[in-house]
């Protein structure tokens, strides 16, 4: 016999532990306490092996513990019809905020949740990022276009002087989270000023600062002819949605600090044909 057979688990005895104990008999009430320790991935893959979990599995008081403590003034800050909040259950509620972005505050911010933990990603657009000469035609210009969920996105005409600037406050995040910022954009084929001109961005919170530097557009040419240096900065990558994105930098979301991010590029090298969506916020590599 195998010597491991005692502590293994059988599929069709999930119930059933190594010691006879039958955890099926304990009060809902517990089960629930316990798969909330967990995350919805892995409640999703208990109860495809366990039918006997499928009340405490489906029951709002499970996925409540899930959802943000203020999903609610969250929801009430949307205009989207029909409103979530008459979601028939907690976890209907919880998977469509995972799969379905809500606009919030004027359509000026996307909320949403992040399936494999629950917890909260924003992204601001255009609108809510302050962006120098971003009211002057000659230099920006502000349109829609189909693959932006927000009414209008920024297109820089031509300027030297590139710099966009997010505020978010910690307190709309997830505590005690590690949360990167991304600028999403897009370049048209007529974009110039871009080709491996290093960008400058920083994270700003309280008396800390960090920084970093990445290119959002890559010449074609020779992998030899960059320097070791240069390898180093990364790229841009592409979305699911069809944007670009470029990491700004990290931090940790704690207590009710504002967090600024910052985008530069300030030297002489004139630019045109990018387009701004936003800056989104989203976990990475929870703690």
């Amino acid at each position: 016999m195998d010597g491991n057979s005692n502590n293994r688990v059988e599929e069709g005895n999930f119930s059933q532990s190594d010691t006879g104990a039958d955890f099926s008999t304990l009060p809902e009430a517990c089960i629930v306490y316990i798969l909330a320790l967990t995350s919805p991935p892995d409640v999703c893959r208990m109860r495809a092996v366990a039918q006997w979990l499928l009340p405490a599995v489906e029951s709002d008081a499970l996925w409540l513990r899930f959802l943000p403590d203020d999903y609610q003034q969250i929801l009430a800050r949307s205009a989207e019809p029909p409103s979530l909040s008459d979601s028939s259950s907690k976890k209907e509620l919880f998977f469509r905020l995972c799969d379905s972005p809500l606009l919030i505050d004027e359509g000026k911010k996307m909320f949403w949740l992040e399936k494999r933990s629950g917890k909260k990603c924003f992204m601001l657009s255009a609108r809510d990022l302050a962006i120098i000469w971003g009211s002057t035609p000659r230099y920006w210009r502000w349109f829609s276009v189909p693959e932006s969920r927000f009414s209008e996105i920024a297109y820089l005409n031509d300027v030297c002087w590139l710099e966009v600037k997010g505020v978010i406050n910690a307190c709309m995040l997830s505590p005690r989270t590690n949360y990167a910022a991304y600028l999403v954009f897009n370049l048209k084929t007529n974009s110039y000023g871009f080709e491996d001109v290093v960008v400058k961005s920083s994270i700003k919170i309280g008396d800390e600062t960090t920084a970093r530097r990445s290119y959002l557009k890559r010449r074609m040419r020779h992998r030899r002819e960059l320097h070791s240096a240069e390898e180093r900065i990364p790229y841009p990558t592409q979305r699911k949605d069809g944007w670009l994105e470029i990491e700004l930098g990290e931090f940790l979301s704690r207590g009710g600090e504002d967090i600024e991010v910052e985008i530069t590029q300030l030297d002489s090298h004139w630019k045109r044909g990018l387009m701004v969506e936003g800056i989104e916020f989203r976990p990475k590599d929870n703690l």
